[in-house]
This record gives C-alpha cells, structure tokens and sequence, in this order.
C-alpha cells in the first residue's frame, strides 16, 4: 500500500541503491550504468476462452546483462505492473551478485488473477506468454532464465519448458531454459522449499554471532523465539514450518489476505496450511483468536517478524509502529524506503530481501547447472562415498573385536553416517554454504566500516562491488 509522499517500488529500490553507492567510489558513468534497467518487453496478447477473445499483458523486465544468463522468476497477479517487474528485476541483479550466482538480473509478470481461471485455461494463457517470450530470445537457457514467482509454481515452468522445447527441437539444453520446475520434468529435489529454507538458513547464521543479535537486543539462539509470520504462500509457510519444527521458533501469529491468527502458545503451521487449503482463508481456525484486521498484527509484539508476501506492507504509516526488534524480508521489497528510515532510526535490525530470499535464486542456479550438465546430483558419488565410510566402520569394530575393547557404534550414527549424500542432501548443503558466505560478506562491510550501520546497505555495496568489477572487466 502506497502513501502519500513515499516514493514507488521502482523509486524505493534506487534509493537504497543510492544510499550505498554514496558510499562507494564508482565513477558516476559506471555507477549510473548499474542503476539503469537495460530494456524492459511489454506483450499484449489474446486467447479464446469462453468462446471470446481475452486479451492479457505481460511483462519480461532485463535490469543487467553483466552476466548472462539473466534470471528472475514470472509471477502471476492483478498488481503487476512495469515499474513492479523493473524493481524487481533490479532486486535479482544484486541478489544475484551477492550470492555469487553467475546470472543478470531480469523479472516477469502476467496482469492476471490466476483464481479466476481452471487449469486448461491457464496453461492456454501461459504457453501463449511464453511463445511471445520465447521467440524474442526472453526465455532462453543462454539468455534469459525465469522460474516461479507469486501466482506461479512447478506446473506454469512445465508448461513454459515444453512450450520452449517445441520450438525448438533440436536444443539439447532445452530443459535450462527454466528453473523451478517439477523433479520429473527436470526440476530438482528442494526446489520448492528453496526461498523458506534460505530464510531459515540465514536466520540461523544471524544467530550465530553473538554481536549481532545483540544488536537487535536480543540474546541465545532460535529456540524459543517468538515470530509473527506475514503470508502463507509458498515461502512463508516452509520458513515457518521449518522454524518451528526444527529450531524451536515459536509463531505467535500468522497473517494472510483474510485476517490474521494469533497464540502466544504458538500456532501449528501445518494445521493452519490445511485449514487455508480447505477453507481458503484462516477464519474459522479453531484454538487460535481471529483477528479481522490483519495488518495491525504486523505491530504485534515479538522477536522476528517475518513479512513474507507482497512489498510496501510496512510503511511511513506503519513503521513507527512495529515492534520487531528483528526483520527479515522473506518477501521482496516488504519494506519501503521511508519505513526503512524509520526502523533504523527505532535500532531495528533488518536482514534484507536480497539476501534473505536468496534461497530461489540459489537452487535455481543448481537446477541449471544439474539441465546442462544432464546428470543428478550424487549420481555419480553417492554409493562410491557409502561404500568408503562402510569401510572404515567395518574395519574400527574388527579392531574393537580383535583387540577386545567393546566399541559399539550406535545404529543411529552408523545409519546416517553411511548413508551417501543424494540430491536433496547436496541442495541443501549447498545452499546452507551459500547463505553462510554472503553473510559473511555482508557482515565483513557491516562491522568493518565505520560508516555503515545496517545490513541493507552492507549488502548493497557488496553485490554493487560486484557487478562493478565484472563491467570493468568488460573494459566499461
């Protein structure tokens, strides 16, 4: 929700863009040549459905072509708009950079209410899209990569990777030509769960580090945390979930469209996901106290407040009221660039969206590699690695038999210690290192220079210092 006198989504970017860059010695022509966004597709197309003609508008938005491919998913809503895809395009182009994934930055969309049509009608809808996109090279595994977004999933990247595999026959790399699509489809194992377990893994480094939580006034770890959790999509709910069922989080409240749930006990995420999925909103959600008004849940007392839906959900006219000693942006752009003023000023800690959402983008990147390289990950190791570590444990109880000293190895570490790493143990480690070091490299500016004081900014001169190096490289 916009207020009066704050600034776009587009405009709120470039300022926190700004704000960093004031702190870096870029040469104006360089520095102005990373803010820009290079080109940015506008289609508008018609399909017959219910026996007339709809015409739809669809956007692919290309920030950065300083590597390429560009990548950035398609997301389907009513609120999409040019200056909507370019923010966020810009927002891939540093969270790209800053997570070291060797991608641009681009962002699509479709000016559509997916609710509102069956599932043959929309994949009529989208395989159209992708055809405009496609045959300008928009959607190309060299070129341009989308995955899913708000309003899309694994089945709307199916239908866009067959569509681009009918036009063109004789690709071998057809299937790169987009991420976040189903494992039988050429997808991969952790994918979905991507964006909510890097939320997950970039807390945990947070908490890691004493200094830093302290900064936010608190202290320990995650257990026992109390969390107010904005939307229930795809990643607000797999942030949640694995929270709470593997940290000791406890979630107080849960917001969505509707309304919002609150206990201080702490609400059971699965049981309010299949409460929404057969009531299609949270009232009527028993053990928990209902609360119309959804937004006002956002100045709930807690320790981590977790906005994980639309951008601009806190605002000038919010943000003194927040009460969150911590932020982390699951969602992108959740904050704007007043309220971010404001927070900071309150000593709030803000973990940002491009690197809190990092998650998507990170095993999107593995997807990729795993469709060009045309093999699972493990494949080629798994059993070799099991039969290595079956060796050794072999040959320490022979010792302990033959030498008498009554070792035994428990059953649950022999389990796990001989089971070989397979796809969805390399995604996850994979991208648990990933978070570790863009933190790391956030922090090193956050704690190394006396002129910077948030994460934000920390984080943008990082993935700017990149994206700067890379363009020089190019002789700009």
């Amino acid at each position: 929700m916009k207020h009066a006198g704050e600034p776009s989504f587009r405009d709120s970017v470039d300022l926190m863009f700004n704000r960093a860059v004031r702190l870096m010695d870029l040469s104006p022509g360089l520095e102005n040549k990373i803010r820009v966004c290079n080109s940015t597709y506008t289609v508008r197309f018609g399909v017959r459905l219910r026996g007339k003609i709809e015409t739809f508008t669809g956007y692919r938005s290309v920030h950065s072509e300083h590597m390429e491919p560009v990548k950035g998913g398609i997301r389907y809503a009513l609120s999409v708009s040019q200056d909507e895809v370019e923010a966020l395009a810009a927002l891939m182009t540093y969270k790209c950079a800053l997570v070291e994934t060797p991608f641009g930055g681009s962002k699509g969309g479709l000016c559509i209410d997916p609710r509102q049509w069956d599932e043959h009608e929309l994949e009529q809808i989208t395989r159209r899209f992708a055809y405009e996109l496609i045959k300008r090279d928009l959607i190309h595994p060299a070129q341009n990569v989308p995955a899913p977004d708000m309003g899309t999933g694994e089945r709307e990247m199916a239908w866009i990777a067959d569509q681009y595999a009918r036009m063109n026959t004789t690709d071998i790399n057809a299937k790169a030509c987009v991420t976040g699509k189903p494992p039988h489809a050429g997808g991969i194992q952790g994918r979905v769960e991507a964006t909510g377990r890097g939320v997950q893994f970039a807390l945990r480094e947070f908490f890691r580090h004493p200094e830093d939580t302290a900064k936010a006034g608190l202290s320990g770890g995650l257990e026992g945390k109390r969390a107010v959790v904005q939307g229930l999509g795809n990643v607000g709910y797999h942030a949640a979930k694995f929270l709470s069922e593997e940290d000791g989080v406890i979630i107080t409240a849960i917001i969505e469209r509707d309304g919002a749930l609150i206990s201080d006990a702490g609400l059971e995420v699965e049981a309010v996901r299949a409460h929404m999925v057969a009531t299609g909103g949270l009232k009527g959600y028993p053990g928990a106290e209902y609360v119309a008004e959804g937004a006002k849940v956002l100045e709930k007392d807690c320790d981590i407040l977790i906005p994980a839906a639309m951008e601009g959900v806190i605002h000038q006219g919010n943000a003194a009221l927040i009460s969150a000693p911590l932020i982390i942006e699951a969602a992108n752009g959740p904050i704007t660039f007043g309220a971010d003023e404001i927070l900071r000023q309150k000593g709030a800690v803000i973990i940002p969206d491009m690197y809190a959402n990092a998650g998507g983008v990170t095993v999107s990147y593995f997807e990729w590699v795993k469709n060009l390289s045309h093999i699972r990950f493990g494949r080629m190791q798994r059993r070799a690695e099991e039969y290595r570590h079956e060796l050794l444990v072999n040959e320490l109880e022979r010792l302990s038999a033959d030498r008498g000293l009554g070792w035994t190895l428990s059953a649950g570490f022999k389990e796990n210690y001989l089971r070989g790493a397979g796809e969805l143990e390399l995604v996850r480690s994979g991208l648990d290192d990933t978070m570790r070091g863009a933190y790391a490299a956030m922090r090193e500016v956050w704690h190394g220079r006396g002129d910077v004081d948030d994460l934000r900014t920390a984080a943008y001169i990082v993935s700017i210092g990149r994206v700067a190096q890379t363009y020089r490289s190019k002789g700009l």
